[in-house]
């Protein structure tokens, strides 16, 4: 008698350990769920989100473009402020973002048509590249010709808070940024809008 209660009790134990167990893994597991943000506020736009969704919104409509001085693919110092009454489209991307090279041939194309309209400034994220060279490769396997800048640091991607790429700011001649951010990527269509829209 005192058998069969000592191995009833010690079944009940187990069995109590097994459940509380498996609902402190399903517990778990929940918070193991990816989580996707928008992190743009605008669900018609699509990026690869480099940080959490509560990040800066980065520089508005009518706030100075903050200056800089990069490296292009060829190694000269390009300087933002040097191109000072010229329409500026600054475009932050990186070679393992899906949406940054489906709007890649846009740019292109439109680089080719507007090119002494607009400057095209194509910030790579360098700092998350597994390498320089695998920038290199991918421009130029690609035929791309507008200027791609190389944020080796991350300083520019950051100060600019380009935290979900492709992210572009449109800089009027005046050195302002003349509209609203674009986060995701953009067409051919969308940048000639933009190109008219700035003074």
């Amino acid at each position: 008698m005192i058998k069969q209660i000592g191995a009833g009790l010690f079944l009940l134990i187990l069995v109590g350990i097994i459940v509380y167990n498996e609902v402190g893994q399903e517990d778990e597991g929940s918070s193991d769920e990816l989580q996707q943000y928008d992190t743009s506020g605008d669900t018609s736009q699509e990026g690869t989100s480099m940080s959490p969704p509560n990040s800066p919104a980065g520089i508005k409509k009518g706030e100075q473009a903050p200056d800089f001085e990069l490296q292009n693919l060829e190694g000269d110092e390009v300087k933002l402020s040097s191109l000072r009454g010229e329409k500026v489209f600054l475009n932050f991307w990186a070679t393992w973002c899906p949406p940054c090279k489906e709007e890649m041939p846009e740019m292109e194309r439109f680089h080719k048509e507007f090119g002494d309209e607009v400057t095209i400034l194509a910030v790579n994220a360098t700092d998350s590249e597994s390498s320089i060279s695998d920038v290199h490769d991918y421009i130029e396997e690609e035929g791309y010709t507008f200027p791609v800048l190389l944020d080796r640091k991350g300083d520019v991607t950051s100060d600019y808070q380009a935290m979900s790429i492709p992210t572009t700011y449109f800089i009027g001649t005046d050195g302002v940024v003349q509209e609203e951010r674009r986060v995701g990527p953009m067409s051919y269509e969308f940048m000639v809008e933009m190109k008219d829209e700035l003074n």
